[in-house]
């Protein structure tokens, strides 16, 4: 009886030995963090090729940034899904592929929270509703859109980089708040958008802070309001939409994820990382991209109910603009 008693104890002490070898060793040849999207200055991108030398530093491994864009980033979500959970395959995830697409696309062949294993939150940008400073509409505030909105229901336009893209749905819960209704003209990407709206074929446009940037420091755009839950201090005393919409926030996020079941101890070495990482001072200057990008490294299970909150926000601002899964 002793024996057995002994023989299990040890077997124990073995196997809790291995697992903290095991987590001691990973990782011990490089890991591939995968991007939905091509090389830019801006986005998944730019910040997987921010964090990823930091990860390496840490870690002592290369973390490799490789492209696999296409379909709104779901291609490479399909991929690290269907990768071994050994935490050598990551995801440099956006809002997009991993909480709107599943409500445009009939066969996505993942689901979020079920097929990943978040790691945590790494960024997040607010949008901007502008307009031009070359006198193509007399709208000079968010207060003035309303009242214009509301007189002429339909025939005011605004421009977006498409159907079910992050800022036309962030235009429908606003036009939903506000009690409004606007005439949605989407573009081919924000490529075709910006071009559009500064040579004037639409008076209003809704975009990423980064992307109209370098026109809000050249004073060629007046900004009506911000799509954060808040001011941002970056752009000064310009409103959020949730002083007219109690909690409304609607951001693009960009976090680290895995292919689910990844194992705890692999999970804890990643996460308390990428938050080493994130607190970094010259990372954090150049992944707030001069402060149109804030870093807030999110817990796992935090970054998880995120996500299933934000879902469930685009769910209903899908039904809203009554778009069908194609």
């Amino acid at each position: 009886m002793f024996s057995r008693i002994g023989l299990t104890v040890l077997g124990l002490t073995m196997a809790i030995a291995s697992s903290g070898a095991m987590a001691q060793a990973y990782p011990d040849k490089p890991v591939k963090v995968e991007v939905g999207y091509v090389p830019g200055p801006t986005g998944p991108d730019y910040a997987a090729r921010v964090v990823a030398p930091k990860l390496s530093e840490l870690l002592g491994q290369p973390f490799v940034v490789e492209n696999k864009p296409g379909a709104s980033g779901t291609i490479a979500t399909a991929f690290v899904a269907n990768a071994a959970p050994d935490g050598y395959t990551l995801l440099l995830g956006e809002t997009a592929q991993l909480e709107i697409a599943p409500f445009l696309f009939k066969n996505l062949p993942y689901d979020t929270l079920k097929s990943l294993t978040p790691i945590g939150l790494i960024t997040d940008a607010a949008g901007l509703v502008i307009v031009s400073n070359a006198k193509v509409t007399d709208i000079r505030s968010i207060h003035d859109l309303i009242r214009e909105a509301k007189a002429r229901p339909g025939s005011i336009a605004y421009g977006t980089a498409g159907v079910g893209s992050i800022h036309h749905i962030a235009m429908e819960l606003f036009q939903d708040g506000a009690g409004i209704k606007l005439n949605h003209v989407p573009f081919k990407g924000g490529g075709e958008s910006l071009p559009a709206f500064l040579g004037g074929q639409v008076p209003i446009l809704i975009a990423a802070l980064q992307r109209v940037w370098p026109y809000v420091k050249n004073g060629d755009v007046n900004i009506l309001a911000v799509t954060a839950g808040a001011r941002l201090p970056a752009i000064g005393d310009v409103p959020s939409l949730s002083e007219i919409i109690p909690g409304y926030a609607v951001e693009s996020q960009l976090g680290l994820l895995a292919p689910a079941k990844l194992p705890d101890a692999i999970l804890e070495t990643l996460s308390t990382n990428l938050n080493k990482a994130l607190m970094d001072r010259a990372l954090r200057e150049k992944l707030g991209v001069e402060g149109t990008r804030s870093i807030k490294w999110m817990s796992p299970n935090d970054y998880s109910s995120l996500i299933k909150s934000n879902q469930a926000m685009f769910r209903r601002a899908i039904d809203i603009a009554g778009i069908k899964p194609e």
